[in-house]
């Protein structure tokens, strides 16, 4: 997996390497909205473009391969027993490359003391992510099977250090790499996307990377499978699975079903209910998503 890992963080950096050149060649004065309504996705819970759960092939923001794009969101999942707050921002140049940062924030409330903290104990994790474009097209691919083909590594560090280490994790920051598949089925109004993901993160990274039940890589998957029902509304559902590393609780798979409107370019709503798996030894955590997305 260390192979793996270099290797993808090579090929990121050289094809963003060519990604920029080449759109340093274009005229990116102003971004000119080019792309079809909804084709870059909402903002991820890591702040990558794609769906709530799941990293899609797809690059934020509506400019074209001669402008670019941008987004900034705020997300929030009130769970069970817990509370996520996620605010990040995202850029697309050229159709091609991204960069984004979010920043989460998870809200123990009075669940803390029964965990051995105090009451409304926040963990937070800043998150830096870059995402590159290798092949395929979303929209212009429709007479072939090839899917819009992206990679990208998020750069995750958690601000809990000493309680995390006391959790378990091996380390407090790490690195996910993801490779993503996407493909858009105008006709039928369908859009599927796959990616896997090779990482050590505990709950997201928000508990540390890595653990005495495995301190490796391991490969994960995520889907989603979204219908169009009108160019403004859209219907779908996530699947992410996520490794056990830690002893003291059992982890497990992440699911969504989602509404997401968009009213125009500039701004997108996202409803969802959400099962996050087991947090914590609470149990499942399930609750209700809300996003609201801001861009050109």
């Amino acid at each position: 997996m260390a192979n793996l890992r270099r290797e993808m963080l090579r090929a990121i950096a050289v094809a963003a390497g060519l990604a920029v050149t080449g759109c340093a060649m274009a005229d990116l004065a102003r971004p000119d909205q080019g792309r079809l309504l909804a084709t870059g996705g909402v903002s991820q819970v890591e702040g990558t473009g794609g769906a709530g759960l799941a990293s899609w092939a797809t690059i934020t923001g509506y400019g074209s391969r001669d402008s670019y794009g941008a987004t900034a969101f705020h997300s929030r999942a009130a769970l069970d027993d817990f509370d996520l707050q996620v605010t990040g921002a995202a850029v697309g140049v050229g159709n091609r490359i991204e960069l984004s940062y979010a920043r989460q924030t998870f809200d123990t409330g009075a669940t803390g003391p029964k965990l051995g903290l105090r009451d409304g104990y926040k963990f937070h994790q800043d998150i830096v992510g870059a995402k590159v474009k290798v092949a395929g097209d979303l929209v212009f691919d429709q007479n072939s099977l090839m899917p819009q083909i992206s990679v990208g590594a998020q750069f995750k560090s958690s601000a809990n250090s000493e309680l995390v280490g006391a959790l378990g994790a091996t380390s407090r920051s790490g690195v996910d790499l993801y490779a993503a598949a996407s493909k858009l089925v105008l006709d039928r109004n369908l859009l599927l996307s796959a990616s896997l993901r090779g990482t050590k993160a505990n709950q997201l990274g928000l508990l540390g990377f890595g653990g005495p039940n495995n301190n490796d890589y391991s490969l994960q998957v995520e889907g989603s499978a979204v219908y169009m029902v009108s160019r403004h509304l859209v219907l779908g559902a996530d699947y992410r699975t996520k490794p056990d590393n830690l002893a003291f609780a059992e982890e497990g798979d992440a699911m969504a079903a989602y509404a997401a409107w968009f009213p125009n370019k500039s701004v997108s709503f996202t409803l969802a209910a959400v099962d996050l798996g087991p947090i914590a030894l609470q149990g499942r955590q399930q609750g209700v998503y809300g996003s609201v997305q801001l861009g050109f």
